[in-house]
């Protein structure tokens, strides 16, 4: 299973070291100047959490339920995480080094300190992420795209074979030196595969008894996410003559799987005319449509991918 996830507190990691993300500095210019403003308070607890290298206590982190899980599910996993095992995390913690004076607090009553921190999770999250996530989506679902339709022509080998320069494919085990020593037993529960914009290095979520049967999942960075803070140049004018301009930015920004309401918010076009220029373009073969769940995924076909290298 591929899964895009909103997990802020990693997001929160490049902010924290900005010399290991330079790749996301104009965001986190931008992130800095929130947290001097008005964030400095209400985000206190994601601070006392997140190392400088991004990394977050992993027993805080649990393996995603779904593929495209919601910020509010997100933040009701982390709510309601067992006491015991909040507890049990910290104590290993403890014995590597001094907890801080939140970490503390959080050992002491989990169920009174966790929603606090699910609170500032969500302040940064509405502050310094939520404005970008449309942008970030896009290159994560570019990623497991890509993924999938490794998968299916070239086998898992090939996919793991080329998911991260650390991460090897050994018969039938998954080797690492950013895993966790020992090893983890799938048993036939499958792995998780969960791009991720800031993550610098993979990182493994162990699934846990209690959680709903959730398999474990492999975080790892993302493809193109160099792409991410580039300023978008409107279509070319020979492909706004031949389609009209409106149509040609709705191309444009299938470059990577897109729903209709993320190219309306793109475009600044309205739903209604988003909609009618993608039936065209469809119809001409120059995007593709896939249904996951609720939502309808558009991407340019390979002629359309064609026209926009023509017209760069």
């Amino acid at each position: 299973m591929n899964a895009v996830q909103p997990r802020p507190w990693r997001v929160r990691g490049a902010v924290a070291d900005p010399g290991r993300h330079a790749v996301h500095l104009p965001w986190i210019k931008q992130a800095l100047a929130l947290r001097q403003d008005r964030l400095a308070g209400r985000t206190a607890p994601l601070h006392a959490l997140v190392g400088r290298d991004g990394a977050v206590r992993s027993f805080l982190t649990p393996p995603p339920r779904c593929p495209l899980a919601e910020m509010e599910e997100e933040l009701a996993a982390l709510a309601a995480l067992p006491a015991e095992r909040v507890r049990a995390g910290l104590e290993a913690a403890a014995r590597r080094g001094a907890l801080t004076a939140f970490e503390q607090r959080l050992a002491e009553d989990p169920g009174r300190v966790l929603p606090e921190l699910a609170e500032a999770v969500l302040a940064w999250w509405r502050a310094g992420v939520r404005p970008h996530w449309p942008r970030i989506r896009a290159v994560l679902e570019a990623d497991v795209a890509y993924r999938t339709r490794q998968l299916a022509e070239d086998g898992i080998g090939e996919v793991f074979a080329h998911l991260h320069p650390a991460l090897h494919w050994r018969g039938d085990r998954l080797v690492s030196g950013d895993l966790p020593t020992g090893e983890l037993v799938l048993d036939g529960g499958g792995i998780t595969l969960a791009p991720s914009a800031f993550a610098v290095r993979c990182r493994l979520l162990a699934g846990q008894s209690g959680q709903g049967g959730a398999p474990p999942c492999a975080v790892y960075p993302s493809r193109a996410v160099g792409t991410l803070w580039e300023r978008r140049d409107a279509a070319g004018d020979g492909l706004a003559r031949l389609l009209g301009r409106s149509r040609a930015q709705v191309l444009t920004h299938t470059s990577s799987p897109s729903t209709t309401t993320r190219l309306a918010a793109r475009t600044g076009l309205s739903l209604g005319a988003v909609s009618q220029h993608l039936a065209v373009l469809r119809e001409a073969g120059l995007v593709t449509s896939h249904r996951y769940r609720r939502e309808v995924h558009y991407t340019a076909s390979d002629l359309g991918n064609a026209l926009l290298e023509r017209a760069r």
